[in-house]
């Protein structure tokens, strides 16, 4: 099992390839210039940025819990209660 720091250590364009081979799709939002693709991957959630004016991925994170971000995800769909723990 890749772990999720096993993942971040990836090239980019493997980290996008093993999320759309392995990773599920869970809901999609916009954040300043970006539209953000938040997937579940494992047991880890990860964010992959995409800014559609440049047409390109800029980058691919792990979802930080502690973000004020979150609130755009929570306010779509529920998010497990042990992931802010």
């Amino acid at each position: 099992m890749l772990s999720a720091s096993d993942f971040m250590a990836l090239s980019l364009r493997d980290r996008i390839q093993t999320l759309y081979r392995e990773g599920t799709f869970i809901v999609a939002i916009r954040y300043y210039s970006y539209k953000v693709n938040l997937y579940l991957l494992k047991d880890y959630y990860v964010e992959v940025f995409y800014n559609h004016k440049l047409d390109k991925i800029e980058k691919i994170e792990l979802l930080p819990t502690s973000h004020t971000r979150v609130k755009f995800y929570t306010d779509q769909i529920s998010l497990p209660q042990n992931l802010f723990e």
